[in-house]
């Protein structure tokens, strides 16, 4: 971390004491400090993201989400990736993707074989990756298994039933279905202009820079844009808002049941873990995007939607919950569809968990394939993001020989 704060402050000026950035300076003092929120401002810069997005428990307080006994084990079938890709009109040797790509890790299985596992920049098999936005569909399989236990009766109640905090603002009157979906209607949008930050980017420096407030907070005041359930409009904040229905329905943290519900039972083999948005005994878990874990396990998660809910044999959700997550609720034309929490690929079968700037566990059905990509994308691109998607679509259709 020492390397990564020179060489922030190599692009600022000397002084005798290190200085925040303007955007950081309004508001209520920080207990956290000032090198540390001044490296979260810069945690997502191209040049500096390839080492925060592998080592988010030097810069956050964390919440673990333990391991199993006995983990899941994926059996190997090593072979090279012996197939080409087509991106603008190019044809490329799938062994120059990851370098084309900004990637951290890479993992393709298929038919629950390791055909290749590789790490990079330092990175190795016990290295924790962010997952970003991929957590969002964790949220949604914990969302599945509460169901399955009764603790939540129906995904068509009314979030205030669960969260009456909830009464008043603009939540009050939305399903849980449609919070899923991304269509509550509330007015949140999803944009990080720092300069001129809007909703989402003062909630994101208060909670995740600052520490002054938690993150689902926001929640109980935020007002309405549309009625729910009539316009899709992806935001965090609705999946915060699912991670503070598990907390309040499990009666415990959303890293307890996490690991109860889902991590145990995966068999994964390393321990995950949470951001938090406050210190301990005030921070609460940042359910839409702030979960860590390894390349394998990431994958174990992958393999488990590709088998019906199944991991290793042991039920996680029911195969009606992976159907109804993974079909699109929503169409959004070349880029595909949203379900419950997971984008659906344009013309196929295929889904997968996305997070922010290259995170990826893309899974297509009918070839029983799952990829892994943990990368470090430049902020605000999309060259990767889309040839990225057209490697997944030629690794699903490689048959190795």
């Amino acid at each position: 971390m020492g390397a990564v704060l020179a060489l922030l402050g190599a692009a600022t000026p000397l002084s005798a004491q290190q200085q925040l950035p303007p955007p950081l300076e309004n508001g209520a003092a920080s207990g956290v400090p000032v090198a540390v929120q001044v490296l979260r401002w810069h945690m997502l810069d191209d040049g500096v993201s390839t080492l925060t997005f592998r080592n988010m428990d030097q810069l956050f307080t964390t919440r673990t989400v333990g391991a199993a006994g006995t983990p899941w084990h994926l059996p190997r079938a090593d072979h090279a990736l012996d197939f080409s890709y087509e991106f603008k009109g190019q044809r490329h040797a799938a062994d120059d993707f990851a370098a084309r790509s900004y990637t951290n890790a890479l993992l393709v299985m298929k038919d629950g074989r390791i055909l290749s596992e590789n790490y990079y920049n330092g990175s190795d098999a016990s290295t924790r990756f962010m997952g970003w936005s991929m957590t969002k569909s964790i949220t949604s399989t914990l969302v599945g298994t509460a169901l399955a236990d009764g603790l939540i009766q129906s995904l068509d109640d009314p979030i205030t039933r669960y969260l009456p905090e909830l009464r008043g603002g603009g939540y009050d009157g939305t399903t849980i279905r449609q919070i899923l979906q991304m269509r509550s209607g509330v007015d949140y949008p999803e944009r990080y202009d720092f300069a001129n930050p809007g909703a989402a980017a003062r909630n994101h420096i208060a909670a995740l820079v600052k520490n002054n407030a938690r993150f689902a907070d926001a929640a109980r005041t935020i007002p309405r844009a549309h009625p729910p359930g009539q316009e899709f409009a992806y935001k965090t904040l609705d999946t915060a808002v699912l991670g503070w229905l598990i907390e309040r329905v499990s009666g415990g943290s959303v890293a307890a049941y996490t690991a109860r519900k889902l991590w145990e039972p995966l068999g994964a083999e390393a321990d995950g873990y949470y951001i938090m948005d406050g210190a301990p005994g005030v921070g609460r878990e940042f359910s839409g995007a702030g979960f860590n874990a390894t390349l394998r396990d990431w994958a174990r998660f992958g393999q488990m939607m590709l088998d019906q809910g199944v991991a290793d044999g042991r039920r996680i959700v029911s195969s009606e919950w992976v159907a109804g997550a993974s079909a699109p609720a929503v169409t959004e034309g070349e880029d595909g569809g949203y379900g419950l929490q997971w984008w659906t690929m344009p013309g196929s079968d295929a889904y997968a968990a996305i997070g922010l700037q290259g995170q990826f566990v893309y899974i297509d059905p009918p070839t029983r394939t799952v990829i892994v990509k943990l990368s470090h994308f430049p902020p605000g691109g999309t060259e990767a993001d889309a040839e990225s998607r057209a490697f997944f679509r030629a690794a699903a259709a490689w048959t190795p020989e």
